[in-house]
């Protein structure tokens, strides 16, 4: 039986808040009512019960839903703190315009003094820094994991640090027992440094690094490969043999703060240079060189022949030579025709030993603190040592300026070589059997290694000039079992092409 429908509610003075009619939708039609519309619940729970019914979603109101009253007593919902949080957003939204990338930069010197004509400041080596730091970011990202995949630490270079990055450039001479390389570091130094000893016998026995420290001391080579603010942890891999035979001189020179000096025992000659020395000599040179910044080869006018030794410690040097400058020291000690038969000479042993086709620079000099003799070289003569002094000096002047271009150029270099050694690696793994005769491939790959390099070289269109010494891979080599290195990885091959292509220049920017 069908009951009428009950009247809506009346509002009373007595209620805390008016009834609301029904509400009336947008669209024609029956509407479905929403729960909890209409009952004594929603009538009469709160005083705030007619700004809840104002909220409702998706609903419209008639403009007599409340009177004029009940509108002047309305307080709209307040979020507490959205003015203290919009004053933060704001705050924040001028810090990242003013930022770049949303990282806060530090301030650092004005840089509009280098490019002044009238200054002849030094660029600083602190302006590189953000660039350095990018190349870190990168190698951890980037180039560690190829190289850590397919051990290239074992093969070729050691894993860098942030030392290596951080350190000051270094500039490494060379060449035969007593030719002038201590004397030479004397002299730009304008006094002895620690442990220097000068004699016309082979009394430098051990590497030498002469840097910048707050007071004169030395520091044997086993607490220098161990501390970490030093870039000569790699050295490890040579030995305690080497260790004992390396050391640092640290002193307090202005001339340090910028660049640091390595000096070297002289190259012997006959069977002294590989029997006599406890660890491998052409080794540490090749270590050093590729950390170097500039590699000083000093020859004496009465020692020019090149030994075979000496030409080993050369051959050590491949791929850096365009760091590579000859000088000719003790010039004065001959006249004038004597000196021009002597560089005549030189150019020649060095055309058959550096196999470049491009001439060698070489600096004549006498780099040492007495006067140069005017009496065996005539007023000509000395006038040429000057100048061929102030050109010496002024590449070691741009050093400094030139150490951000050398970090890249090195970085580049490092990550070319991974690279074309994780093809190789993977090229062999993928010549291995799968089950039996591993053993017998594996020798059969080492032994002919000049045909497996050749086959990544046509496969991957990679230069020949890159590869590395044959004989030297394949002694690495030996130490490992090829089935248990890792395939290639595109992803990692392209993450290093990726490096190259957009992350460094982008970095350069």
């Amino acid at each position: 039986m069908a009951t009428a429908a009950s009247p809506a509610p009346t509002p009373s003075s007595s209620s805390p808040c008016p009834a609301s009619p029904a509400p009336t939708s947008s669209r024609s039609g029956p509407s479905p009512t929403p729960s909890g519309w209409g009952t004594s619940a929603s009538a009469n729970s709160s005083p705030r019960c007619s700004s809840s019914l104002w909220r409702k979603r998706g609903t419209r109101y008639p403009r007599t839903a409340f009177s004029a009253k009940d509108l002047i007593s309305f307080n709209p919902p307040v979020m507490e703190g959205l003015d203290a949080q919009l004053a933060k957003s704001k705050h924040l939204a001028k810090r990242v315009d003013q930022d770049m990338d949303g990282f806060p930069q530090a301030q650092g010197p004005s840089t509009n003094h280098w490019f002044n004509s009238k200054s002849s400041k030094k660029i600083p080596l602190t302006a590189v820094t953000s660039v350095i730091d990018g190349l870190k970011r990168l190698y951890i990202e980037k180039l560690k994991p190829l190289e850590v995949t397919y051990k290239f630490n074992d093969f070729v270079s050691p894993l860098l640090t942030n030392s290596d990055f951080d350190a000051k450039p270094m500039v490494m001479l060379l060449g035969q027992y007593s030719t002038g390389k201590t004397t030479f570091i004397k002299h730009l130094l304008k006094t002895s440094y620690p442990g220097a000893h000068i004699g016309p016998e082979p009394t430098t026995d051990r590497f030498v690094v002469v840097m910048s420290g707050p007071d004169e001391r030395t520091i044997p080579g086993n607490t220098l490969a161990v501390q970490a603010d030093m870039p000569f942890s790699g050295l490890t891999t040579f030995g305690t043999s080497f260790l004992s035979k390396f050391e640092c001189s640290q002193m307090p020179h202005p001339l340090l703060e910028h660049i640091t000096f390595v000096d070297t025992p002289g190259v012997l000659s006959g069977e002294k240079q590989r029997t006599q020395r406890s660890y491998e000599f052409t080794g540490v040179t090749s270590w050093f060189a590729a950390k170097c910044d500039l590699i000083l080869l000093l020859f004496d006018p009465h020692k020019l022949d090149i030994s075979d030794e000496f030409k080993r410690v050369i051959g050590s040097l491949r791929g850096h030579d365009d760091k590579i400058r000859v000088v000719l020291n003790k010039a004065d000690q001959i006249d004038t025709q004597q000196l021009m038969r002597v560089y005549g000479a030189l150019m020649w042993s060095l055309g058959k030993v550096l196999n470049t086709p491009e001439v060698s620079r070489v600096y004549i000099g006498s780099f040492n603190d007495k006067p140069v003799k005017e009496s065996a070289v005539g007023p000509i003569g000395k006038e040429l040592f000057e100048k061929e002094q102030d050109d010496l000096l002024s590449d070691l002047k741009d050093i400094p300026k030139k150490a951000c271009d050398r970090r890249i150029n090195e970085f580049v270099k490092r990550a070319r070589a991974a690279k074309i050694h994780a093809y190789i690696i993977g090229h062999l793994k993928n010549q291995m059997p799968t089950m039996m005769g591993k053993a017998k491939a594996q020798q059969k790959l080492i032994d002919n290694l000049e045909g497996e390099f050749a086959k990544v070289q046509r496969e991957h269109h990679l230069p020949a000039g890159d590869f590395p010494y044959v004989e030297h891979f394949r002694e690495a080599l030996g130490g490992y079992s090829i089935d248990r290195f890792e395939k290639v990885k595109p992803k990692m091959i392209q993450a290093v092409d990726d490096m190259l292509g957009y992350d460094i220049p982008e970095l350069l920017k």
